[in-house]
């Protein structure tokens, strides 16, 4: 695969007065999505990020698509019908579903991926077992609708590896290794099986090998490599990307029509749309405010987004009549994170998994459960919120024993081989010999905690869990620990010395955005498009209604719609003059 061309990503600012075709706000998946269709359709297209590496919010995920129908499903014998995607969205958003835009996503998606791995270097396999998070709904799927990247080398980006944003320091190991949830299994497994020993082998090799000529891994995996699949794609084809690139305010016509945007001071004129993907407002202490209510409260919050994402989209499409549509359910996508001291601070670290392991609880400053620790992130959230209503801070602990670390870690904290140690000096982890010095030390009433994790081992023994069900549905025992018999999801807690860590609410992206139509279009309060303005991936209001149905629901819907929106936009260029239309767009 050769590598894209030098000039196309610039650390600078476009040039004043510079012109395009169309101009791409953001350098997350939608705003690539955006631009390799636009591109692909025969439009000049220039990207700009104010941040001075690319990526967005993407690079810190793990990449996973919710796409139902895709052509990998159907070859696994997971064919979907549409009506049952449209049941289980409708069962999900309820009221506040956008009903268009669902019906568009559940008939189109499936092509859509087909698409972008046609003409582009995206790549995705199929994780077949991996069920919707609620699947029990109407329509709801047991497996086959999440699809995770196939993993990428970073180096044929060539000089433009390093303005590649890392993920999250904390979700690294050793700072710079990137390690995919395809390789989790091996990591947990290395000790049990010589296959996973080898596999964890092989990565370790690679990083050190890398590491003689690189800052960092260049085995990509997740939205990393997400990102650098779609951004080679991009600049291969003659998308230019502009770094250090602010968007302070859109300009207009006399008329009212998006003609471009001041960019870092300087005039860019988009002659056919200017696309907003600026990845939301979650680095923005007064939108979160605004918007989620313990923040509002004066209730501890912390996100994954990148700093730079706050808002500038929301502010900039405002201040031209486009109208922010609130959704219903949840005003962000929620998860539940730990604080890691790192050098350069306490960076947070996201607890997607192992909460529904064997052998972990999850409890209040009482000591007390409050939720099944395998339920989605997204649930986790609310569900702990509601438990510190009375409380001076929202938090929680998540406690295990020796037996369950050593197998699965604990937050930042590796399964062993890896060592505890620093992470108990630094504090980042507790350790107490007994439960009642463990409560000590994080500040749970003891009584408290030996009562719950007294009652909770009496069932756990048995695989049970009568308080929350732990494990009660695929989707936890999805979560659970392999070979854990009944319940892969239930093991008493027992084995001295005993572990926690502290997790405080967190979100991966805003849901809160602009009104839009199934395109992409920015609307007014009155419904009507403002001409010549796009948005797309978490700009734009989540179609779902503020829910969380399962892996991929932010990912999925910024490919899906980046692609409609390029569409959309080549189609007007080429309704004005037919001679700028390109290679047909898919159907």
């Amino acid at each position: 695969m050769k590598t894209p061309p030098e000039d196309a990503v610039s650390d600078a600012p476009p040039p004043e007065c510079a012109v395009c075709d169309v101009l791409v706000i953001g350098s997350g998946a939608s705003g690539f999505a955006t631009a390799l269709t636009a591109r692909g359709l025969g439009l000049d297209v220039m990207m700009v990020d104010k941040a001075a590496q690319f990526g967005g919010t993407t690079v810190s995920s793990a990449g996973v698509i919710w796409i139902p129908g895709s052509r990998q499903a159907v070859a696994a014998g997971k064919a979907d019908n549409p009506a049952d995607v449209l049941a289980y969205l409708a069962a999900e958003g309820g009221n506040a579903l956008d009903r268009a835009k669902a019906e568009v996503y559940a008939r189109r998606a499936a092509d859509i991926l087909a698409w972008f791995e046609d003409h582009t270097a995206l790549r995705y396999a199929l994780a077949p077992a991996w069920p919707d998070y609620h699947p029990n709904q109407p329509g709801g799927s047991a497996g086959g609708r999440s699809l995770g990247p196939v993993a990428f080398d970073g180096r044929t980006l060539g000089g433009h590896f390093p303005r590649l944003r890392p993920p999250l320091a904390s979700t690294m190991i050793l700072g710079s290794m990137i390690v995919g949830r395809e390789d989790l299994i091996h990591f947990y497994g290395m000790q049990r099986s010589w296959k996973s020993f080898v596999h964890v082998g092989r990565l370790f090799a690679r990083y050190c090998a890398d590491r003689l000529s690189y800052s960092r891994g260049t085995r990509l995996s997740n939205g990393s490599a997400l990102i650098a699949m779609l951004a080679h794609s991009a600049f291969s084809i003659g998308v230019k990307l502009h770094l250090n690139a602010p968007c302070e305010r859109l300009t207009t016509d006399d008329a009212g029509r998006v003609t471009g945007a001041v960019i870092a001071g300087r005039s860019v004129t988009a002659k056919v749309a200017v696309v907003l993907a600026s990845g939301g407002f979650p680095g923005s202490a007064s939108l979160r405010a605004r918007f989620y209510e313990h923040v509002a409260q004066g209730r501890t919050h912390h996100t994954l987004a990148p700093a730079e994402n706050t808002g500038d989209g929301l502010v900039a499409a405002g201040a031209v009549g486009a109208a922010v549509a609130e959704v219903g359910r949840q005003p962000a996508a929620w998860t539940p994170v730990s604080l890691v001291p790192m050098k350069q601070g306490l960076v947070p670290f996201p607890h997607f998994f192992d909460r529904g392991k064997a052998g972990y609880i999850a409890v209040d400053r009482r000591g007390l459960r409050f939720v099944s620790e395998a339920k989605s992130y997204h649930d986790f959230v609310p569900a702990m919120i509601a438990a510190c209503a009375e409380d001076g801070e929202v938090s929680c602990h998540l406690i295990c024993d020796a037996e369950a670390i050593k197998r699965y870690g604990l937050g930042m904290a590796p399964p062993a081989p890896g060592s505890l140690a620093p992470h108990v000096r630094s504090g980042y982890i507790k350790r107490g010999e007994t439960l009642r010095d463990l409560a000590g030390q994080c500040g749970i009433d003891p009584a408290g905690l030996e009562q719950t994790v007294e009652a909770f081992n009496r069932h756990a023994e048995h695989g049970e869990d009568p308080a929350f069900d732990k494990g009660g549905d695929v989707y936890e025992r999805f979560n659970g620990s392999a070979g854990q018999n009944p319940n892969p999801c239930v093991a008493p807690l027992k084995r001295a010395p005993f572990y926690a860590i502290k997790l405080y609410p967190g979100d991966i992206g805003s849901f809160v955005g602009l009104r839009t139509d199934a395109e992409g279009r920015a609307l007014r309060d009155d419904g009507g498009p403002i001409a010549g303005l796009f948005v797309v991936g978490n700009d734009a209001a989540s179609f779902m209604g503020g829910a969380y149905p399962g892996a991929g629901i932010t990912l999925g819907p910024a490919l899906v719609f980046g692609h409609l929106a390029g569409q959309a936009i080549a189609a007007e260029a080429a309704a004005v003059s037919p001679a700028r239309a390109g290679i047909p767009v898919t159907g």
